[in-house]
């Protein structure tokens, strides 16, 4: 119940007192961010929020930099929307601001053990940072610490490493997953059966998650969860494992708690099987926003936990004041989930939007994690996009 009820509070339930973080780093940041987001009962328990190791970390090379992303999947749209953002709007900013050379991509495709060989080779090709996305948070540690000792810090984004030199950022992946299920619990008036779709399990950002979904609808004691399967993040596999399900659990079903990327997988999936009135959460996947712009009864409001732009300009931005010597306080980085209306879809898609789409909304740097914001996690900080040559 303690985990509830400060899960409750983070989703803006009110409780009577507040709690304080004892972290020596923590403690250093905005006492409201704390209390939100790194209360330990609002997180994943293995959500690493110890005081950073790189505090004095001095890079081994002057600008600029050669940077090494050590992908772990390439097979969905979130990855697709992360990469262009990547090499269309951070990479040439950067080259021009004159703080990197280069950046050298690998891919492993869900393979631990590729994936460590990929981020040796890159450490031994002389990267001055690596940054990875969505790994498994404990089979890269020793490779991690591989990195560390050779002078090149490792970053994780939508997802963290439990290696003690590694530096994390994501939104609270635990909160944003009880904001999901409550919501949904509250539409659906506190009773009925749900369907929970998950990201991909044992990777820490839908472990994460899903945890913090459950506990979500666990608090309306009417709702019962009759399902659970792993969408993969990826529609096509959501939408075949959705399909499966439906077809040998003919019930009621009232709604279902999906993960990005797969809520467009999940609603052809319903469209085929004929089943109506389900609700269903929506992500960030501009075709999925589009459906529910022209179908306002499918949720009240979608909850945005990974914004595929705006979380490597995040990774990024930690990355290279990390790089410039500025001192990272704490090993994970965490910002607000951001919460969607249908009159702010409405305002953002036209009316004759494509339920096909396959690109993703973007909040803004000014919603997840501007420079301000930004500035409390960092010993000396300032926005990297000031540097001058």
């Amino acid at each position: 119940m303690r985990v509830l009820a400060t899960l409750a509070a983070a989703a803006g339930i009110l409780l009577s007192g507040a709690i304080a973080s004892s972290a020596e780093g923590v403690d250093e940041l905005d006492p409201a961010v704390a209390e939100r987001l790194y209360n330990p009962d609002m997180l994943d328990p293995a959500q690493p929020v110890e005081p950073s190791p790189l505090r004095d970390f001095k890079a081994k090379n002057p600008p600029p930099w050669k940077i090494g992303y050590a992908s772990s999947y390439a097979g969905n749209t979130w990855r697709a929307n992360a990469m262009d953002y990547l090499q269309n709007v951070i990479i040439p900013k950067y080259k021009e601001l004159g703080l990197i050379s280069e950046v050298v991509i690998t891919q492993s495709n869900l393979n631990d053990s590729t994936q460590i060989q990929q981020m040796r080779q890159l450490v031994d090709q002389g990267v001055d940072a690596i940054f990875v996305c969505c790994s498994n948070p404990t089979a890269l540690n020793q490779t991690v610490q591989y990195a560390y000792d050779k002078g090149v810090p490792t970053f994780s984004l939508t997802g963290y490493l439990t290696a003690p030199t590694a530096i994390n950022s994501s939104v609270n992946y635990q909160v944003a997953g009880f904001e999901i299920g409550k919501r949904l619990a509250e539409e659906l008036g506190g009773e009925g059966n749900v369907l929970v779709v998950e990201g991909i399990p044992g990777t820490s950002g839908s472990d994460s998650q899903d945890r913090g979904v459950k506990a979500g609808l666990a608090t309306a004691p009417g709702i019962k969860v009759v399902g659970s399967i792993a969408g993969m993040w990826t529609d096509q596999v959501a939408q075949g494992e959705v399909q499966k399900w439906l077809a040998t659990h003919p019930g009621k079903l009232d709604g279902i708690a999906v993960q990005s990327a797969a809520e467009m997988g999940v609603l052809r999936a319903l469209q085929q099987s004929g089943r109506q009135g389900v609700k269903v959460t929506v992500g960030g996947e501009r075709g999925a926003l589009c459906t529910w712009r022209k179908n306002p009864d499918l949720i009240d409001s979608a909850v945005q936990t990974w914004p595929p732009g705006d979380d490597i300009a995040l990774i990024w931005d930690i990355m290279m004041r990390t790089l410039l010597g500025q001192g990272p306080k704490v090993q994970s980085v965490l910002v607000d989930p951001v919460i969607i209306t249908h009159d702010d879809v409405k305002a953002l898609l036209a009316e004759d939007c494509d339920e096909n789409a396959q690109d993703w909304l973007n909040v803004g740097k000014d919603k997840w994690g501007s420079s301000a914001y930004l500035d409390q996690f960092f010993v000396n900080p300032a926005d990297p996009a000031d540097y001058k040559k």
